[in-house]
Formats: structure tokens, C-alpha cells, sequence
């Protein structure tokens, strides 16, 4: 039987990936946390941990009529962002899948009552940084798919599909990781201001509200109150959370949903990114599991 042995709401923001004196020049000459923070990640967990995959909730890829899973037997290739080519161009991903995984998730889905997920092996299926951006902190030899963000989905449908992959689990015998790629509130400084906005200090966030609003979606996570955070959704929606928060929703709703009692921890500060805030937080399986029962 396979499990869920760690979970992470972990920021993908470009400047992590950026050479080290261009990175250090846009936040005043100071290294980012959201940098140093996969580096201790990969230390603390992943290295201890040796999961044989990680599926990654990817904020970035978008889909409309379904939920995609990546069905690959490998990806490879060279990754140039539409988004920002300057700052990330042709850069090399040699990623591992698993292909009998992401087709037994199809096969609950087919199964499962309103619930559309395909597997997908297309090789010019295209890949986002939402995924390739922790590769170069957090790979080792296991295996990566990627799960879409359905645009056109309802937070019922985002439950659903989390449910599905945590049956997909606990059918296999796989030790996963999941990885909820995106950011808290979202909103980008416009383009004539947004140069004045490029330190990590939360005192550039977008609006104050919006810095409120996601101080109040850590301590709720830090503390393990999950079901906190799913009720506060519509309010929360008011600042825009990347992707409607669907990367955090189907990752909790594979831990358990409102019932998730796992607390965070900070492997971050709270940190901007011209305008929307990000924070690496990684949940540890507890002893009792997921739902604390």
C-alpha cells in the first residue's frame, strides 16, 4: 500500500532561478529565503525522505475541459518561458515519470462521479516553470508528473480530484510527495511601478489587505487548521490567490481535506514578488496520519 509521506506549498517564483548577483541585486544585495529555502528543503527533507514520486499541483498549467496528468515515461527537453524569456531560456529538464501511476489515476477518475482527469504522453505536450523551477533544488532520482489546474473547475471539482490521486496512492506502492506549486494573494505591480517593487520585503506586497489576507493563510497553516483556510476560500478569493488557490486545494484534499490536521513549517519568510506573496511551507506526515485519526 502506498502513502503520502510529505506535502509542500512551495513558491516557483523565477527569481529563484536567476544567477546568484542578479537575484541578490533585485532584493537590495540580500539572498532570497524562498533560494535558501529549497536548498534546506532538499537537506531536511527530500534527502531523508527518498520519495519515488513527486506530483506537482502546477498553478501555471492550465487546461479547460479536464484535468491533465503528465504520462510520460520521460520528459526531456529544453524549457524557454512565454512568460519571461529573458530570465529563463533554454534551460535543460531530464525528468523521470510514471506512467503506470498517472493511468491508474485515469482509471479512478473514468470511475469516479463527475471527476474528468486524462493521462497524457503527448512529447510536445509543453511543460511550465511551475514545475521545471525545483528541479535543479529538489530532484534526485525518483520520479515527476505533473497534475493541470482546470480553469474551468469548481472547488468541489479541485476536492475531487485530490481525493482521486490520494486513492491512486494508497492503491500503489509508492512512498509520494506532493508539491503544490503557486503563490498566496497574486496581483502584479503595473508595469511603469513594478521596478520599485522587486525586494522581497512584505512592505511591497500589492495592497495591505493582500499582505493581511495571506499572514492570515500562514498562521492558519502553520498551526494545522486546514479546515480554517478551505472556509475562508471566498473571502480569500478577494485577493486573488494564484491559480484560485487550486494548487493548495486538490494537495490538501489528498491529505484529507478540512479534516488535515498536519502543521507547516516555515522553510521560507513571507516574501514578495513584484507584488504577490509567496512562502515555502512543507507538512509533514504526523504519526497518526493525515487526518489526525
Amino acid at each position: 500500500m502506498g502513502e503520502i509521506v510529505g506535502a509542500g506549498l512551495l513558491a516557483h517564483v523565477p527569481t529563484i532561478v536567476l544567477p546568484d548577483d542578479v537575484r541578490r541585486q533585485l532584493n537590495n544585495g540580500k539572498e532570497s529565503t524562498l533560494y535558501t529555502g529549497l536548498h534546506d528543503l532538499r537537506r531536511q527533507v527530500f534527502d531523508q525522505l527518498r520519495p519515488d514520486l513527486v506530483i506537482v499541483f502546477d498553478s501555471h498549467w492550465f487546461t479547460t475541459v479536464e484535468f491533465v496528468i503528465s504520462a510520460h515515461q520521460r520528459r526531456k527537453g529544453f524549457f524557454t518561458s512565454e512568460e519571461l524569456p529573458r530570465g529563463m531560456s533554454s534551460v535543460p529538464y531530464d525528468i523521470a515519470g510514471s506512467p503506470e501511476f498517472a493511468h491508474r489515476v485515469g482509471r479512478i477518475a473514468d470511475q469516479t462521479p463527475d471527476c474528468w482527469i486524462t493521462p497524457i504522453d503527448n512529447e510536445h505536450l509543453p511543460i511550465a516553470y511551475a514545475t521545471t523551477n525545483f528541479l535543479g533544488f529538489l530532484q534526485n532520482d525518483e520520479a515527476w508528473v505533473s497534475v493541470s489546474t482546470c480553469q474551468t473547475a469548481e472547488p468541489r471539482d479541485f476536492a475531487t480530484v485530490g481525493r482521486v490521486i490520494a486513492q491512486a496512492v494508497a492503491e500503489s506502492d509508492l512512498r509520494v510527495v506532493l508539491i503544490a506549486s503557486g503563490a498566496l494573494s497574486h496581483t502584479f505591480h503595473t508595469l511603469r511601478t513594478l521596478r520599485e517593487h522587486e525586494a522581497a520585503g512584505e512592505e511591497h506586497i500589492f495592497t495591505p489587505g493582500a499582505r493581511d489576507a495571506d499572514h492570515e493563510v500562514i498562521d492558519a497553516l502553520l498551526r494545522g487548521d486546514h479546515a480554517a483556510v478551505l472556509a475562508n476560500l471566498p473571502n480569500f478569493a478577494a485577493f486573488k490567490p494564484e491559480g484560485r488557490f487550486a494548487h493548495y486545494q486538490m494537495m490538501v484534499a489528498a491529505l484529507g481535506g478540512p479534516d488535515c490536521v498536519a502543521p507547516g513549517r516555515l522553510f521560507s519568510a513571507y516574501e514578495n514578488s513584484i507584488g504577490t506573496g509567496q512562502v515555502h511551507i512543507w507538512f509533514d506526515r504526523p504519526d497518526s496520519g493525515w487526518t489526525g485519526r
